[in-house]
């Protein structure tokens, strides 16, 4: 991995655009994979100049934990499982990913359960590419 490409993840690898987030939900072309208790939604667009290859968003749902803690506890096991294995997502130059991961279970899960499941979506989704 280039020296350049390191474990973070920064502002502009977020997707906060109401714009992009609708788009990738409604706008259709969008695929969609799951690796319970992951789904991942995805939709390849055009790499912006300076943003990120990827784009990611989180969603656990409060009918799946009731407690914000619990909410937040599973997002940032999904957001450091993502930030570990980005770099196994090999997309085409020029070509950028909106991502959306979304929690399926109502029962919290270790971190190596989790880490393994993302990298099998995102192993998935570069072969798919």
């Amino acid at each position: 991995m280039p020296a350049s490409e390191s474990f973070t993840l920064g502002r502009n690898e977020r997707l906060k655009s109401k714009l992009l987030i609708d788009r990738l939900f409604n706008g259709g072309g969008s695929h969609a994979m799951s690796a319970f208790p992951l789904r991942m939604v995805y939709l390849p667009v055009e790499q912006d100049e300076g943003q990120a290859t990827a784009r990611i968003m989180i969603s656990v749902p409060k009918r799946c934990f009731k407690h914000a803690v619990d909410r937040n506890r599973v997002k940032r096991q999904v957001r450091e499982a993502y930030r570990h294995n980005k770099h196994l997502l090999q997309t085409k130059d020029g070509q950028g990913m909106l991502l959306a991961f979304i929690w399926l279970d109502a029962t919290l899960h270790d971190s190596a359960t989790v880490d393994r499941k993302m990298k099998n979506l995102l192993t998935r989704l570069s072969e798919r590419l």
